[in-house]
This record gives C-alpha cells, sequence and structure tokens, in this order.
C-alpha cells in the first residue's frame, strides 16, 4: 500500500469505530435515533473507504485534500474562541418575597383567611391559581401521567424531604473549632462530597439571596426573614439521565423526589456537623427554603442561570437538583459564575423553549427586569398548570437541553469546545439536532422498569397488570427554581 492509501485507511478505521463506538454509547443512554444514525455514519464510512482504497490515484488525492480541509476547519472551530461579548446580569436589587412564588401560592386553601388575605393583596394571581387548583395535581388519582404503581416513590421521596423540615437547625456546641479559614473550606467542601454532592461552591450571602417574607415552611407565615449568616454553601446532586429523559412520565418525578431527598439529608447533615464545630449553620432544603438556591450557587461558582431559569453546570447542565447551607463558619468564598458562552449557548439553542409542553419557556432573548437583571424569564402559571395537569413535574425542559446529555468523555469534548468558540456551539447545536432530534420524544422506561409495562414514544404509561386506585396525598415538589 502506498503512504496515501495507508492514511485513507487508517482514517476510515478511525472514523467508522468512532460512529461504532458513539452508536454502542447512545444506545446504553437510551438515545435510539442517535444509535441508528451513528450505525448509518459508521457503514458510509466504511464503505466510502473502501471504494476510496480501489479508486484512482487522483481520487485518493482529492479525499485527502478534502479532509485535511475538514480537520483544519474542525481545529478552528474548536480553538478559535471567536464571538460576540456577552453582558452578565446585575445582581437583583430587590428581594423576593416567598408568597408570591407559585408554590406558597399552591398551597393556599380556598375560603381560608391566609387565602383571602392573599388574594386581595395580589388580586392578579387568583384567576391562574383557581385554574391550576380545578386539575387532579401533582401524582393525583385523574391526571394524565398518573401512574399508581410508580407513583409510590415520589409520594416516599417528599415525605422524606418534607420529615426533614424540622432538622434544618439546632443547637450549637458550646466550644468552637478553629482552622485557617482555607482549611476549613477545603474540609467543607470534601465532606458535602463525601456524602453524595456532586460540585460544592461556597460565596458570601447577600441580601438578594434572601427571601424577604417567609412563604414555606417553619415560622410564621408572612413574618419577614430574618437570616445573618455570613456565609453559604451550595452544592449539586446529580439526577439520573435514564430517568429525566422519561419526562414527563413518572420516572422523571421519581428522580426529581429522589434527589431533593438525597440534596435535603446531605444539606442537614453538613449543617449539624457545623453547628458541632460550634457555628451557627441552617440547611434551607424544599419547602422551608430561606434563600433563593440557583442565585446563591451561581455566585458560589456552581453554574449561570439559564434559558429554562434552572442553574446550568458545566458538566451536567441543567440536570442536577440544588441545596444551600447556611453558616456564620468562616470560609474562603469561590469566585461567581459569569459564563458568556454558557449564556451565548442557550441563546442560539432554544430547544427547551421549542419542546416545552406548556410554551412556558420564552423563545425571545434575555429581558431587562424591574429588579435590575437581565435574564430570561419562564411563565411559572403556564408551567405549573400543566405539572397539575399531568401529574408530574414534566421536566422536559431538562431532558431535551444538549447539555444536559450523559457525564461521559464525548459529551465532555463537545462542552468544551462549546466553552471556547461561537462557531463549535453552532455546529455542536447542529449536530445535536442531527442525530438526538429537533424535539427528542421521550425516552422508553430504563431497563429495570420495562418488564412491568407496555409502552410506546408517543402514549401515556399503561399498566399491564392490575392496580391499586387509592388516593396519594399531592406533594408541592419545586423542581424549577423560585426565582420565576
Amino acid at each position: 500500500m502506498t503512504p496515501l492509501e495507508i492514511l485513507l485507511a487508517v482514517t476510515g478505521l478511525l472514523l467508522t469505530s468512532g460512529f461504532a463506538a458513539f452508536a454502542l454509547t447512545s444506545l446504553r443512554e437510551g438515545h435510539t435515533r442517535a444509535a441508528r444514525r451513528a450505525v448509518w455514519f459508521a457503514l458510509a464510512s466504511l464503505v466510502t473507504f473502501t471504494l476510496l482504497l480501489f479508486a484512482p490515484t487522483l481520487a485518493q488525492q482529492i479525499a485527502a485534500a478534502v479532509l485535511a480541509l475538514t480537520a483544519l476547519l474542525s481545529l478552528v472551530l474548536f480553538f478559535l474562541p471567536k464571538g460576540k461579548p456577552v453582558q452578565p446580569s446585575p445582581p437583583p436589587t430587590r428581594r423576593v418575597d416567598e408568597r408570591t412564588i407559585i408554590f406558597a401560592r399552591a398551597r393556599l386553601q380556598p375560603s381560608t383567611a391566609r387565602y383571602n388575605e392573599y388574594y386581595r393583596d395580589h388580586p392578579e394571581h387568583q384567576a391562574p391559581d383557581d385554574a391550576f387548583r380545578a386539575n387532579p395535581g401533582l401524582l393525583a388519582l385523574g391526571a394524565v401521567h398518573h401512574d399508581p404503581l410508580l407513583s409510590g416513590s415520589p409520594v416516599g421521596g417528599f415525605f422524606l424531604t418534607e420529615s426533614l423540615r424540622d432538622a434544618v437547625d439546632g443547637p450549637v456546641a458550646p466550644g468552637k473549632v478553629t482552622r485557617p479559614p482555607e482549611q476549613m473550606t477545603r474540609f467543607i467542601k470534601r465532606l458535602a462530597t463525601y456524602h453524595g454532592a456532586h460540585d460544592v461552591g461556597v460565596c458570601a450571602l447577600q441580601p438578594y439571596h434572601i427571601y424577604s417574607h417567609i412563604g414555606r415552611g417553619s415560622g410564621t407565615y408572612g413574618a419577614p426573614v430574618a437570616l445573618d449568616h455570613a456565609y453559604a454553601i451550595a452544592f449539586t446532586v446529580e439526577m439520573a439521565h435514564e430517568m429525566v429523559n422519561t419526562g414527563p412520565r413518572t420516572p422523571a418525578v421519581m428522580e426529581s423526589a429522589r434527589q431533593y431527598a438525597q440534596s435535603g439529608t446531605i444539606a442537614v447533615i453538613l449543617a449539624a456537623a457545623i453547628r458541632a464545630l460550634g457555628y451557627s449553620a441552617r440547611a434551607p432544603i424544599d419547602g422551608n427554603y430561606r434563600v433563593i438556591a440557583p442565585l446563591v450557587a451561581k455566585d458560589a461558582g456552581l453554574g449561570e442561570i439559564g434559558r429554562m431559569i434552572l442553574l446550568m453546570t458545566p458538566r451536567l447542565g441543567p440536570r442536577v437538583r440544588l441545596a444551600v447551607v447556611t453558616t456564620d463558619l468562616p470560609l474562603v468564598p469561590d469566585a461567581p459564575a459569569h459564563s458568556p458562552a454558557m449564556l451565548d449557548f442557550c441563546s442560539i439553542c432554544k430547544k427547551c423553549a421549542e419542546v416545552c409542553p406548556a410554551q412556558a419557556i420564552p423563545l425571545c432573548e434575555r429581558q431587562a427586569y424591574p429588579d435590575g437583571t437581565l435574564r430570561w424569564k419562564i411563565d411559572p402559571e403556564k408551567c405549573y398548570t400543566y405539572w397539575t395537569q399531568i401529574g408530574t413535574d414534566c421536566g422536559r425542559c431538562m431532558a431535551v437541553c444538549p447539555y444536559a446529555h450523559a457525564d461521559t468523555p464525548l459529551h465532555n469534548l463537545i462542552r468544551l469546545g462549546v466553552s471556547r468558540s461561537a462557531n463549535f456551539r453552532r455546529a455542536a447545536i447542529a449536530l445535536d439536532d442531527l442525530f438526538y432530534g429537533h424535539k427528542p420524544k421521550p425516552h422508553a422506561l430504563p431497563d429495570w422498569l420495562k418488564d412491568l409495562y407496555t409502552i410506546s414514544p408517543d402514549s401515556p404509561i399503561r399498566l399491564t397488570h392490575a392496580s391499586s386506585s387509592s388516593p396519594v396525598k399531592k406533594p408541592d415538589a419545586a423542581p424549577f427554581s423560585p426565582i420565576l
């Protein structure tokens, strides 16, 4: 073989094996469309380069030149840090009253004094709120995706989270364990990771992190929030790829509830450990918040707030749950996150907005708001109303986000390119559409559940055996951050 033929043979082998490996990986991840297309590309590469080995020398030379040009353009796409300047969002100038967020309003009981008082002060919320109250509700009988078998799992997860709400605070040990702030910060981060956190960051607690008035959880409804801690520790836990991608069906809310319980447990443990060191600490968990977790996490360097108003992390995108611990333990803050690449990616992509069943995510560019921020803002009434119709917390936006793909070397290489170049970002979105689809369908059930069900991608889950129809408690899960 000539050197040119050896080059073509090696290139063909690399491309064929690369597409084949991508097909196998996609199949393991449940992306059947991507797997099929990768197989087509693998076969096309095999056939093309086999034919080139028997082609005339001129044809081989042209093919080699095309390959060299393609490789050069790919390097330029990957390494050229080209892109328009992206303005960071200023921090909010106003604090948020927790009573006004959709999850606090959902707890108001009609005909009660609290209900009447709230809607007297906020009449604009009453009609949309009464509309979602007329729907079955989360995990409720009569909802589109209610599943009497699988619903027990999220009910259990939310029950555990609710049970932890009285454990978010406690007595402080009389003696202080003193270490340099740098050493104590390393220890606290490693302790959070040891208990199951994925990423951990620290920031100075700011007034705009803290709700102005209590709307949920312990304490007096409507009372001003008094939180004088100096620091906040934010961390993420990963949501399982195979479960999230089934949304809006029940496995997605199973995973949501599981990770709320997991993150809440870690936060409660971490806060108790800090109090044992002699410092005040509180673990604001789901349903008993005092702070706005995504804003804390952003300032702790964990990610950027994206189009769907969820925290977009560098490795997992929005496929995380957040928790926070506030404390007076002296710590060293991390640099706040500002990711122009992430904001530019969200500006270009729009896949979450186009797939959203409730049409609650904006397609427009970021807007300036009266609180001084520059951001996207979802429609919380549309979003939550859809949840109460289908009986789950949906999660389609999270499932289709290109940043939410599995944490593998291939996807991380794509994320690295996205972080470096605007040209690469556009190419990555086009490739994501090519292999996964512009509007991907929900995935089938994970393997450990498949034998219990008959399911097609376009229909609700249907049991193939008799099941109970006993009612369950409606939890007030909040997978979307309350910065709506």
